[in-house]
Order: structure tokens, then C-alpha cells, then sequence
């Protein structure tokens, strides 16, 4: 029976649950975790108890296994209630998620929940991207990159609101050349506002040691698998096994880029639906009526309130943020991802980090110089390490936990 037809008969065929409560600090502890569907809705209510010494908020995620906690890896994303950052600790704490919308037609007495709680508050230029399964890839455009669409989880981190501006480039920059750091170009910026762009991956790699080292925290590259020598100079083909994933700023991995993207929606184009304007991002108008997309509602050309100088970027947060609260996911500066540039599998996968080698390291994003298809969310790019472009930058993340 399917689940629709159980829920108008009035009957309770979907059973839910509770996993165990989980904490990724020392201090926070979810308990007594419980939950179950509201007669006659596809809607699930999952309330825990949340405690800490010594935090005022907490940041929770939820994940969905609906096989029994074999793997939580179910791409639910329909949550409302006490999640995301901001969770004031205390008893009788509730999210609540639409399985209707996430898991139409379904039924079953093996779905479990895990929710875990983070002590450690999101900095202050920094969103919180929640742990949990998305569908990666699309398709809807017949780009065979974005293909085949396959299952991710991807564990809980922090990401910049901002495309990295210059500003920040040059405060950082500043600061690692007078100790030790060598950059081989540095980066470009239209203005102090607008995103740095024009720098090597390997300039950007190192910028991020050097942000970690000048806020006191561990950088998270090494010139080799000993993890004892920083990163700090030259043009090194960091490998996989050369990171500490949970220390320092970093790039974005190809898998949490896209996740981060699409803001917590699912199958859209855009990190806001399926449509895309000049009111919503900076990219280069192609639409229906001038023999391009159906779904690009833009005039011909390039944004017209910023196309001026060398390099036609918008300043950061000119429009609308996506549903966690970042800014220009889509058009005006592609940005350097992790990965080595790779084809996908189908298989399901948690927290990948791509090829262990390759020509070509990922961009993401699309930019002010590119159609609207170069702008989904699923769209992929990649770019020499050593490469540059006035239409590239980047924003980091940071791993929860860290002080």
C-alpha cells in the first residue's frame, strides 16, 4: 500500500524510529531522541532533548537512514524546526520534516533519525551547510558532466557567505608574505568589494594556510602524507592524503560546493528554482527569443549595471542569498573547488574528495561572462592549477569543532 492511500484511510503504516542522539564536541549531548508521523499527514515530528555547559546556541543537523541505520544517507532536505545554527539548549526540541515531499508514495518500518549537535558557533562571515544525502548532479539540460545522478553525504561544515573579496585577499596576503609565504601571482580585484579573482589554485591553496596561521588555527595543507611540512610556497599537486580535512580553511570539495549550492532544494536548476534573471545573478543574458534558454528570463547580453572595466564582476552579496545563506552560488565568479576534475559514478558516496590525480582541478558556479547554463547549480568546469582567469575566484569552508 502505498503511503498516500494510507494516510487518507487514517491508518499508521509509516512507522519512524528514533536513532541515537550524537555529539561531534565533548559538551553538547542530544538525548532521548523520538519521533513520530502526525495522523493523516506525511509530516514527521522529530523532538529531542539538547543540553550544554557552556554554550548559549548549538548547531544541529538531522540525518534520515531508511534502512533500518544501516547508512544515513537518505537526501531528505524538507526539515523546519530546531536545526541549523542558533539552537538554544533545553528539553522538548522539535524539527519536523515533509517525507511526503522528500519520499512520495512510500512507506516503511526501518527509517531512523541522527541528530547531532555542535558546540562550536559559525564565524561570523560563515554559514553553516547542515550534515545530510542530496542528489549531486542534474538533468534537466542534457549535460552529460553532470552525469549520472548519484547519492551524497556530506557531513556538516562552514562556508563563506562571501566570494572571497579583495579585500580579504589582500589582508591575508599581506600578512603571509612577511612570513615565510611566496604567492606566484596573487589576485586581482575590481574593487575592494568585488570578488579577488585572477589567481593560480596553488595561490589560493596557500592563502588558505596562511588565513588559518594568521586566526591561530592548524592549516589544512601539507607538501607530503607526513603532514609535517605547511604548504607555504611554490607549485605542490597537493594530494588527498596530504590534508587535515578537519583543521584550518580550506577549499570546498566539488560534492559540498554543489550541496551548498542548491541551499537545502532538490532537482532545481539554481540555487533559488529553475529560472534565472538579471534581478538574481551576474551573468551573460542568452534567452529563448535570441535562440537561447527557455529558462533564462535576462535580455541579451551581459549584466548591464556592471559591465565595466576589465573584468565585469558585481560587488559580494548583491543578491538574494540561497536557503543557507550564501551569496553569488550562481554567476559572477566561477570559484576553485578541491577536486581533481574527473568523471562521476553512480554509486552512493560520503564525503568525496575526487580523483587522486588529474590535468584539471574544478570550478564551480558559472560566471558574469557565461550563459545561464554555465550558472545551474549542477554545472561543472575545470581550469589548469596553474591557470588564471578575471572570471575566477573563491570562497573557503572550515570543519566544525574547531576553536
Amino acid at each position: 500500500m502505498k503511503l498516500h492511500r494510507a494516510l487518507l484511510a487514517g491508518l499508521t503504516l509509516l512507522m519512524f524510529a528514533a536513532g541515537l542522539g550524537e555529539a561531534w564536541a565533548a559538551a553538547p549531548v542530544v538525548s532521548n531522541v523520538r519521533s513520530g508521523q502526525r495522523a493523516g499527514t506525511p509530516l514527521v515530528d522529530i523532538d529531542y532533548d539538547l543540553t550544554d555547559s557552556d554554550s548559549a546556541t548549538l548547531a544541529v543537523t538531522v540525518a534520515v537512514s531508511t534502512n533500518g541505520g544501516a547508512a544515513y544517507n537518505f537526501p531528505a532536505t524538507s526539515f523546519t524546526g530546531a536545526l541549523g545554527s542558533g539552537v538554544v539548549p533545553g528539553p522538548g526540541k522539535r524539527i519536523t520534516w515533509n517525507a511526503g515531499q522528500d519520499w512520495p508514495n512510500k512507506f516503511s518500518a526501518n527509517v531512523r533519525f541522527r541528530v547531532t549537535a555542535d558546540d562550536a558557533p559559525a564565524p561570523a562571515s560563515m554559514a553553516l551547510i547542515p550534515a545530510g544525502s542530496f542528489t549531486m548532479g542534474d538533468s534537466l539540460d542534457g549535460d552529460s558532466s553532470a552525469l549520472p545522478l548519484h547519492t551524497v553525504y556530506v557531513s556538516a561544515f562552514f562556508m563563506d557567505k562571501y566570494e572571497v573579496t579583495k579585500a580579504l585577499w589582500d589582508e591575508v596576503y599581506n600578512w603571509a608574505i612577511t612570513r615565510g609565504y611566496s604567492f606566484e601571482y596573487g589576485a586581482q580585484g575590481k574593487a575592494t568589494n568585488h570578488p579577488a579573482h585572477s589567481m593560480t589554485w596553488y595561490d589560493v591553496v596557500k592563502w588558505c594556510n596562511a588565513r588559518s596561521e594568521k586566526e591561530g588555527r592548524v592549516p589544512a595543507y601539507y607538501t607530503s602524507a607526513a603532514l609535517t611540512g605547511v604548504y607555504r610556497s611554490g607549485q605542490v599537486n597537493v594530494e588527498n592524503g596530504w590534508v587535515k580535512w578537519n583543521a584550518g580553511y580550506r577549499l570546498p570539495t566539488e560534492a559540498e560546493w554543489e550541496k551548498a549550492s542548491r541551499g537545502g532544494l532538490s532537482g532545481r536548476r539554481f540555487p533559488w528554482g529553475d529560472t534565472i534573471s538579471h534581478a538574481q545573478a551576474n551573468y551573460y543574458g542568452y534567452p529563448a527569443s535570441s535562440g537561447g534558454y527557455a529558462y533564462d528570463l535576462a535580455p541579451l547580453g551581459y549584466h548591464p549595471t556592471y559591465a565595466t572595466g576589465d573584468s565585469y564582476t558585481s560587488p559580494a552579496g548583491s543578491f538574494a542569498a540561497n536557503g543557507y545563506g550564501l551569496y553569488d552560488m550562481a554567476g559572477n565568479v566561477w570559484e576553485w573547488c578541491w577536486d581533481w576534475y574527473g568523471g562521476y559514478g553512480s554509486a552512493s558516496q560520503t564525503d568525496p574528495r575526487g580523483p587522486a590525480s588529474g590535468s584539471n582541478r574544478v570550478i564551480r558556479g558559472g560566471s558574469w561572462i557565461n550563459f545561464a547554463i554555465g550558472c545551474r547549480s549542477a554545472s561543472r568546469g575545470g581550469s589548469s592549477p596553474g591557470g588564471r582567469g578575471l572570471n575566477v575566484g573563491f570562497r573557503v569552508v572550515l570543519a566544525p569543532g574547531q576553536p
